[in-house]
């Protein structure tokens, strides 16, 4: 299983993002990287084209040992550009597919499956390279690259985060949706694997009462002053 990278020029920095379903990371996290010039990458979406092409293949994903008996076959490639990225499973794009309700009630199982997040590590490891990219998910601080310069939680109250993400799929059951997005923290947070969690010097951002914007500025200043800080030892 491989993953080809179209990347511009990167630089060493990493900005690893995580924090709770519909808390705002993929908005924000494509804004800081279009603001940045950095490449961008959504590991969530990397576990949703796992799950998809399970589903497909006929796989029961609560099954753990069947999940991990097929895990190395198909090939997942994810595109870093902010402005358009990308996800192919085989050659096929499945941006669309991996949002649909069926995908939705079965990537919290198939994320928990060991073998599923580290074959997935080191796909994400291998696109994250050098650097010059914002990562999101739930364990990029404290997995996945626990060495990025800026670390950010995203969090928002489950209320916000219902109203958003139903706003997002075009539903009007918000609800369901907080049900199923606490249901999802629970699983996030209580798997034995690399569980949802604030990584070790990570700033956390309440975006409850924030926009978009003021999200991105935020990250913004501090990848800023974090490269300062960083020019500055380095000129001493």
């Amino acid at each position: 299983m491989t993953t080809v990278d179209s990347t511009a020029d990167p630089g060493p920095l990493v900005i690893a993002v995580d924090g709770t379903s519909g808390s705002g990371k993929s908005s924000t996290s494509r804004g800081v990287a279009d603001r940045l010039g950095l490449r961008y990458l959504d590991t969530g979406a990397m576990f949703r084209a796992m799950t998809w092409w399970l589903l497909r293949e006929g796989v029961d994903v609560r099954d753990p040992a069947a999940v991990a008996a097929v895990a190395e076959r198909p090939t997942i490639v994810s595109g870093t550009d902010p402005l358009a990225p990308t996800i192919t499973v085989d050659g096929l794009d499945v941006s669309v597919e991996i949002r649909g309700d069926d995908v939705n009630a079965a990537v919290s199982p198939v994320s928990a499956v060991p073998a599923v997040r580290a074959l997935l590590l080191d796909l994400q490891r291998e696109v994250i390279g050098a650097g010059g990219i914002v990562v999101e998910g739930r364990d990029i601080g404290s997995v996945v690259w626990p060495q990025a310069a800026v670390k950010v939680y995203l969090s928002a109250d489950p209320g916000a985060r219902a109203q958003r993400r139903t706003a997002e799929e075009g539903g009007t059951d918000v609800a369901s949706t907080q049900q199923s997005l606490l249901e999802r923290d629970r699983i996030d947070s209580g798997r034995a694997t690399a569980p949802l969690t604030m990584a070790d010097g990570a700033v956390h951002i309440d975006s409850t009462h924030l926009t978009l914007e003021q999200v991105i500025d935020r990250i913004v200043d501090l990848a800023v002053s974090t490269e300062v800080r960083a020019g500055s030892r380095e000129g001493s």
